[in-house]
């Protein structure tokens, strides 16, 4: 799982800046919000509009591109643009059971040099400066004239699927089924491309676990995938292709997907990235998370999250400061993100504040103790 993250000369981020998901000594949610190896499962990060929060989740993302994208992606286009150093740094540590997983990436835009460094519980199994690299996880030990642009890690995986290394097939494999969502644009980069497009997701696995989700927590409907839906007053046949219809326990009607509401469609796009990683392990990154969401509802799907993942963790950019408490999110999962002028942006920990348990976290954020709050006046 993601214990860490450091990124240096990143978008926004001018100065180096470590965020941490190792858990704390709160002693709140620890069964539900913390794995057995000490790691959350997750975290929160709040801020005024254009400070900078979704580049921390877009540094988590570029790692999936890096990896495995299909086109070879210009790391040089995340460099802070305010910033006079050319070198892009980006650290990420992950820790499965005793193995702690350290992943380096250093981008020169001005020379066009990639630095990699990869260490397994400290020992380096990867080294790499430029063009040239020393590899101690494959049998060809030196490499010369590497592709500028591309990661060796990369390649080495797609070559050997790192077959003789469990540490790291584990730690790909819970890269391989993260998925990062933009929930505004409902678009998203899935690397293990399990079909969680929906309408792929109810062709592979049909209605049974979204009406069952609806179900359990009383929603009230239920939908169903067919080329012709009936109730007591009309029937809808779409003439050969299946469609998606919602039906209101109140209603009984069929209520084409198109009809129903913003909000509706977008929890029901999302399910199927919530059904996946909760399943198989991974992360689950979402942008615009309460895109269209009721405050409750978007209260049930993070601890619904939380209560049904064991090595999964869920990270989100959102507006809504009722997650903001202390029933949903601990203290050391809340992040306050805001932007300072040539400085750049900065993240503060709300753990770092020391909160009481028995505090309001909502309430001391919106009254400035955590720092990230928009200041906006009338004139």
């Amino acid at each position: 799982m993601l214990s860490k993250i450091e990124i240096e000369n990143f978008k926004s981020f001018k100065h180096l800046t470590t965020v941490d998901f190792t858990s704390t000594n709160y002693k709140i949610l620890k069964k539900r919000n913390v794995s057995d190896d000490g790691i959350l499962k997750g975290g929160i990060f709040v801020g005024a509009n254009a400070s900078g929060k979704t580049n921390i989740i877009l540094s988590i993302k570029l790692l999936l591109e890096l990896l495995f994208a299909e086109k070879i992606i210009d790391i040089g286009l995340y460099k802070c643009l305010f910033s006079k150093s050319d070198n892009i740094k980006l650290h990420y540590e992950f820790q499965f059971g005793d193995n702690v997983i350290n992943y380096n990436i250093e981008y020169d835009t001005g020379k066009k040099i990639m630095v990699e460094t990869l260490l397994v519980n400290n020992k380096i199994m990867l080294n790499r400066i430029g063009e040239s690299a020393k590899s101690y996880i494959t049998d060809n030990e030196v490499f010369d004239n590497l592709d500028k642009k591309s990661l060796l890690l990369r390649s080495i995986y797609f070559n050997t699927k790192f077959n003789n290394y469990p540490v790291l097939k584990e730690w790909f494999n819970y890269l391989i089924n993260s998925v990062f969502l933009d929930a505004f644009l409902r678009r998203g980069i899935n690397p293990s491309n399990n079909n969680l497009d929906l309408k792929e997701y109810l062709d592979n696995n049909g209605v049974e676990d979204i009406n069952s989700f609806f179900k359990k927590y009383n929603f009230g409907q239920l939908i169903e995938y067919s080329k012709e839906s009936t109730g007591s007053l009309i029937s809808i046949n779409t003439e050969g292709n299946k469609s998606i219809f919602f039906k209101r326990d109140d209603i009984g009607e069929p209520i084409p997907f198109v009809m129903e509401s913003l909000g509706n469609r977008n929890l029901l796009n999302m399910l199927p990235a919530f059904f996946h990683v909760i399943k198989n392990g991974g992360m689950l990154i979402i942008d615009e998370f309460s895109s269209a969401f009721h405050n409750d509802l978007e209260e049930l799907l993070v601890r619904y999250f939380m209560e049904k993942s064991s090595n999964a963790q869920i990270f989100i950019v959102s507006h809504s400061t009722n997650l903001l408490s202390n029933t949903i999110f601990r203290p050391d999962q809340e992040y306050a993100v805001e932007f300072r002028g040539n400085d750049g942006s900065f993240i503060n920990r709300f753990s770092d504040e020391r909160p009481r348990e028995a505090q309001n976290i909502e309430k001391m954020y919106t009254s400035g103790v955590f720092g990230g709050k928009p200041v906006y006046e009338n004139e």
